[in-house]
């Protein structure tokens, strides 16, 4: 599948590349900078946060920070814009928040997993999201876990196997719902294709599917809205998109799909600016652009009288090929529409330009 190039198509241009002597797992925009953050793991196995600022078409590197695990995650969502603290999770199960200005001991720390931590996300920070600034991790231990880092080390929340129930390699989290004080919801995703969501408020298990394939990425096109629009990507090239707003009391949620590679979509992140964008990364090195379509109507009565979502559609708008290695990590820039980062297993990050977007 392919986008056709018309002269009203988004181009993704590469404005600038950057080799790295490490692998990078992920990368973060600075909230309110031209400055960027590349977390990885360095050769001899330990960690590495190195801050870079964008000048013009080159990267300047700031600040090289190492630390004793390798780092796989980070967020700046359950922080002030003043402050502007990242939140770590590494290989070692700790979830870590650092000071950039003064990052050699941690803010706060905690022994969050047994295991890797695979994915962090965090709410109610940098304005986004009402309620408490929370911190949301899953790992490898099949346990998912909700931390307010202004509480010592007990989580507020701890969403793990039923007794007897085998445990599950948890991929990717995701905030949600956090339009008011009271509700909030996190999604996560497992090797074995189920989604689960869980309500904060109601601290129960809300809905669950299954979509065959390991799940790589989950993102709610907004945190602080009632939930409108989620999307999973998968191991094996396909991606789907669930229309959030009518819960069917059978059906769950209606949604709809879309093959887009052969090979996994690791991530997936929608434009800050635009939620109905969104960029899905892929495990051949390439970007693919998309639009979300809403359908005439969201919802309808099935036969019972109980409401029913109807799912819209997607289009491609533009596809590019950066790297022979899978792109891995990737993250809007909240400031600047268009300007995108991501990196590579071919121990590069890039700096990103998509054009016209205010077309779309």
């Amino acid at each position: 599948m392919s986008a056709t190039a018309g002269p009203e198509r988004p181009q993704v241009v590469s404005h600038v590349q950057q080799a790295l002597s490490y692998t990078v797992f992920d990368c973060r925009w600075v909230p309110r900078s031209a400055r960027l953050l590349c977390l990885g793991s360095a050769a001899r196995g330990t960690g590495l946060i190195q801050l870079y600022e964008l000048h013009g078409a080159r990267l300047e590197l700031l600040r090289e920070i190492e630390k004793p695990k390798p780092i796989k995650c980070g967020t700046f969502g359950a922080t002030s814009l003043q402050q502007r603290y990242l939140a770590t999770g590494d290989f070692d199960g700790n979830l870590n928040i650092w000071n950039l200005e003064a990052p050699e001991i941690p803010v706060y720390s905690v022994k969050g997993h047994k295991e890797i931590i695979n994915s962090i996300d965090g709410v109610g920070g940098l304005g986004i999201g009402e309620g408490a600034p929370e911190i949301v991790t899953g790992s490898r231990d099949g346990t998912v876990k909700v931390w307010d880092p202004r509480q010592n080390d007990t989580p507020v929340a701890n969403m793990e196997p039923v007794q007897g129930e085998s445990k599950r390699d948890c991929w990717t989290v995701a905030f949600g719902n956090a339009y008011n004080q009271e509700e909030r919801v996190v999604c996560a995703g497992y090797d074995n294709g189920d989604i689960k969501l869980f309500d904060l408020k109601t601290m129960s298990l809300r809905w669950e599917t299954n979509i065959k394939n390991g799940v790589c990425s989950v993102e709610f096109d907004r945190k602080d809205i009632n939930m409108n629009k989620l999307v999973a990507t998968s191991l094996e090239g396909k991606f789907h998109v669930f229309d959030m707003r009518t819960q069917h009391p059978t059906k769950g949620f209606a949604s709809v799909s879309e093959k887009a590679q052969k090979s996994t979509i690791w991530q997936v992140r929608h434009l800050p600016q635009n939620r109905d964008i969104f960029m899905t990364s892929g495990g051949s090195g390439s970007l693919h652009l998309w639009k979300y379509e809403y359908p005439a109507h969201r919802s309808k009565k099935d036969s019972e009288g109980s409401e029913m979502g109807v799912a819209g559609s997607v289009s491609l708008l533009q596809n590019v090929t950066l790297s022979t290695q899978p792109i891995s990590s990737l993250d809007w820039s909240p400031d600047k529409k268009g300007l995108c980062v991501c990196g590579a297993f071919d121990q590069t990050v890039r700096v990103l330009i998509v054009t016209k977007l205010n077309k779309m």
